[in-house]
């Protein structure tokens, strides 16, 4: 991929925030046409059920595995050179940040991610929360939040100054993310055949993961012809939600991938949602429910910045290159989900009225 007029002709951060926008609008309209949400797999699962919502995510996530996995094989990325690799990664941060941000979906009723294509469709309450969230997140970056983030951080990292990958740390062969994204993918289809899914579905959540893959490619291109050295990235949203929210706010803002990414993924959503006549503005319900909402993005916003990414950033992004942060990470946010949806939202169904 030859990218070298493209920076020459408008420059390497320009480049970047380009190349955030594709890929903020390719998982836009498929996470908006498909309804990929986290949360939604977790209450599913935690019910009982392998359903519609459970099934999409596994689309995303295989999706997501196997063309990074192969990328990597091809020689179109490398996930040493990921931003999550190459520095240290934090053990006690994704298992709290997890189990923070799992409660938080829940009572926000979206991840992050969700909340932001929600937002593009005209839910003001997800746009209420994702603001929320942003701010929050900018306070455990920058903040009055930032000492606990990185105390909480701090108290147990890995080793030898950058993330584990699980692939090297288990001795697996390079071949074995290819592998178990393509099975992980037939057993998605099978779940999906039992649930007589439609096939436009399907096709789109398998869209958000192949955005993944789209994103750390050419941020890997352009990390090859790039004068300065750069980490690659790709889609995550907690972080880069403070940093579109700060780059409205000051005075020298600075073009990067977040910055193309999060309006990115607004546009996708909003198009797809426009073109299928979906579009609709909505509120809370009750001041209770705002409450909740709120809450639930305060918990995200911190729990994101500390695990080192959201649902997306760690569940599919950071797990595509098997980043063992990331892993942990997302086993922690089903846990954190399933025990609330058990504990609030099934127990209060439940309660006499």
């Amino acid at each position: 991929m030859d990218i070298l007029p493209l920076v020459e002709r408008i420059g390497e951060n320009p480049t970047s925030a380009l190349f955030g926008l594709i890929t903020g609008i390719l998982f836009g309209v498929a996470a908006q046409r498909s309804r990929f949400c986290l949360r939604a797999a977790t209450v599913e699962f935690a019910r009982g059920q392998m359903g519609p919502a459970v099934t999409v995510w596994l689309l995303t996530f295989s999706t997501a595995l196997f063309w990074v996995q192969l990328s990597e094989q091809m020689g179109l990325m490398r996930a040493e050179d990921a931003r999550m690799m190459a520095v240290p990664g934090t053990w006690s941060g994704a298992i709290i940040g997890g189990l923070l941000f799992g409660v938080g979906m829940v009572l926000a009723r979206g991840c992050s991610g969700r909340l932001l294509v929600l937002a593009s469709t005209g839910n003001l309450r997800a746009l209420v929360s994702g603001l929320v969230l942003a701010v929050v997140a900018q306070m455990s970056l920058h903040g009055w939040l930032a000492p606990l983030r990185d105390g909480l951080a701090k108290l147990w990292l890995t080793a030898g100054g950058h993330n584990l990958n699980l692939l090297d740390a288990l001795g697996l062969p390079d071949w074995f993310g290819v592998a178990a994204g393509f099975a992980t993918a037939l057993f998605a289809l099978a779940v999906a055949l039992k649930n007589k899914m439609p096939v436009a579905r399907l096709v789109f959540a398998s869209g958000v993961g192949f955005s993944v893959a789209v994103g750390w490619v050419l941020t890997y291109a352009l990390a090859n012809v790039s004068f300065e050295p750069m980490v690659i990235t790709s889609a995550t949203f907690t972080g880069p939600s403070a940093n579109t929210l700060m780059f409205f706010l000051t005075s020298d803002p600075v073009l990067e991938f977040d910055i193309g990414l999060v309006p990115g993924v607004f546009l996708g959503g909003f198009a797809a949602s426009v073109l299928r006549g979906e579009f609709e503005f909505q509120g809370f319900t009750n001041e209770s429910f705002m409450r909740r909402s709120m809450t639930g993005a305060v918990l995200m916003g911190f729990g994101g910045m500390l695990a080192g990414g959201c649902a997306i950033g760690n569940g599919v992004t950071g797990t595509s290159i098997f980043t063992g942060t990331s892993w942990l990470a997302l086993l922690c946010m089903w846990i954190g989900a399933m025990l609330t949806d058990r504990l609030v939202d099934q127990r209060g169904a439940m309660a006499p009225a």
